[in-house]
């Protein structure tokens, strides 16, 4: 184990889980909290919220999903099962019982959330509390794109179009895709520092994760559409949070609460005054949502 250069207290470690090596970092004693990251970013979106859950009386893991980060890059090809939402959330519920954690609240921003929502349908018994950032249920947002959906969320798109096209695209300037996919997200200036999006640039500079997250995007639009279908009408046990950001897509297209309601039994929901990157552009008031609906 070593110490995270970017969440401080926390120690860096990796286990293998469901055949896979998920690298994570940890810290704290008390109610476990799992926190799962988007793309394009890894556990280090979490640096201004992990420790202050820690202070807070949390034990906190926050890995990096499959793919992503220092987390194994699992081969993959059609029909992307490998990159199931249901794969992925048998990891880290996996993760966080080898952990010592059988049950846990989870907190899910971006894939995360979307790798949250699969893991409350799909593991009851784990999922003590559900936290969703600035998403709407995959089925949902897929059944009701429009044009201007299409146009601001491109990459749900590009990123599914057959192999290897949009990994050659990306490839020939990583840097280029990933500054101007996190500028175009991101309402709040300064909200990520040149030593975080070099960490990030350092993971997305990897072929193998350019590929894992192009098949991570066409799992959402194929095989993780059809388990979705066919839990259309089951719902989530767990008490749900949801948050946007009120600058962001999310929040401007779509009711948040309603498409939640939609999928769980019990549903709280509000906006932050922040873009898409609610941990980095709006930690405090997240951190204060956070503690309340984990305490309550």
């Amino acid at each position: 184990m070593t110490e995270s250069r970017f969440l401080p207290g926390f120690r860096l470690d990796w286990k293998l889980v469901n055949g896979v090596r998920i690298h994570y970092a940890s810290a704290g004693d008390g109610p476990p909290v799992l926190l799962l990251h988007g793309h394009p970013q890894t556990h280090v979106v979490w640096r201004k919220i992990a420790p202050d859950l820690v202070k807070a009386g949390y034990s906190v893991v926050a890995s990096d999903l499959r793919g992503y980060g220092d987390s194994e890059k699992v081969p993959s090809h059609a029909p992307h099962h490998p990159y199931a939402k249901r794969e992925m959330a048998k990891d880290q519920v996996a993760l966080m019982r080898a952990l010592g954690h059988d049950r846990f609240a989870v907190v899910g921003h971006d894939r995360g959330g979307r790798v949250a929502h699969r893991m409350a349908l799909d593991h009851p018994e784990a999922v003590d509390r559900l936290v969703v950032l600035d998403i709407a249920p995959t089925l949902t947002m897929y059944e009701q794109t429009d044009q201007a959906f299409a146009t601001r969320y491109f990459w749900w798109f590009f990123l599914i179009q057959p192999e290897d096209l949009p990994e050659r695209m990306i490839g020939s300037d990583p840097e280029y895709f990933l500054r101007r996919h996190i500028g175009g997200q991101v309402k709040t200036p300064g909200a990520i520092t040149e030593e975080v999006m070099g960490e990030y640039l350092r993971s997305y500079r990897d072929p193998a994760t350019i590929h894992a997250i192009c098949e991570d995007y066409r799992a959402a639009a194929t095989i993780d559409l059809d388990h979705d279908r066919a839990d259309r009408e089951r719902k989530i046990d767990a008490p749900v949070l949801a948050i946007w950001g009120d600058k962001g897509v999310v929040g401007e297209l779509y009711d948040v609460t309603r498409t939640w309601r939609d999928k769980a039994h019990s549903v709280q929901g509000r906006a932050l005054d922040c873009g898409h990157a609610i941990p980095e552009e709006a930690p405090h008031a997240l951190l204060d949502a956070l503690v309340g609906f984990l305490a309550d």
